[in-house]
């Protein structure tokens, strides 16, 4: 067996990226359902305060406790991506750490997202620049590095996720839209935010809630 390298889909440019900078992975969870990946992919970055996950996705395939899509990932990962390790949601064996997750960030890399585990997290979770979100933790390692797929489609938390596709997240979880709903949906995400905002001003200034959510 060997590390399989499928050819890159086309994604979004750096502006349609840099349009989602900011929305609550809520609002898309709302208006798509069908987006919102495991809740049990938990953010694992440990700083306090506001955290905000954004990039087009680098997928990667592993079979735990191999993880030679890992290491083959470091030479075709690009700026601006979030890399997606999709481990068949095993646990037993981390698929990434601080080494490799240290060299990914220095390559402008905008995060990791693992459905699995990760090790070394008081150093990998202390990124600011760098959000981790992982089904678990445990101090064990992977044993092999010889099989793996890199920008395949793989399924992730319940959600097919391909290279190319949007990967949004914050403390309330994780979501994903292929390129064509990240530009068909936009400008219902716009809307909604603005709703909200009625809803909040409405409220303040003392109105019915009955009113203000038109119930």
């Amino acid at each position: 067996m060997s590390v399989t390298i499928h050819p890159e889909n086309i994604p979004l440019s750096q502006g349609q990226v840099e349009a989602w900078r900011g929305v609550p992975a809520s609002i898309v969870a709302d208006l798509q359902p069908s987006s919102l990946i495991d809740p049990a992919i938990q953010v694992r970055t440990l700083i306090a305060g506001p955290l905000h996950l954004l990039g087009r996705a680098r997928t990667v395939s592993v079979s735990p406790p191999d993880f030679g899509g890992v290491i083959h990932v470091l030479d075709h990962a690009k700026p601006g991506e979030v890399v997606v390790i999709a481990a068949n949601g095993e646990t037993e064996f981390a698929m990434i750490g601080e080494i490799l997750g240290g060299h990914l960030r220095d390559l402008g890399c905008k995060g990791v997202v693992v459905d699995g585990a990760v090790r070394d997290i008081d150093t990998l979770g202390s990124w600011e620049d760098f959000p981790v979100f992982a089904r678990s933790i445990t101090p064990r390692g992977p044993t092999s590095a010889n099989d793996g797929e890199i920008n395949a489609s793989v399924s992730f938390g319940g959600c097919k996720i391909a290279s190319g596709d949007l990967i949004l997240g914050d403390r309330d979880g994780l979501v994903v839209l292929s390129p064509v709903a990240a530009r068909d949906l936009l400008s219902d995400v716009k809307d909604k935010i603005g709703k909200e905002a009625e809803w909040v001003a409405g409220l303040k200034a003392g109105k019915n809630a009955m009113d203000v959510f038109g119930l």
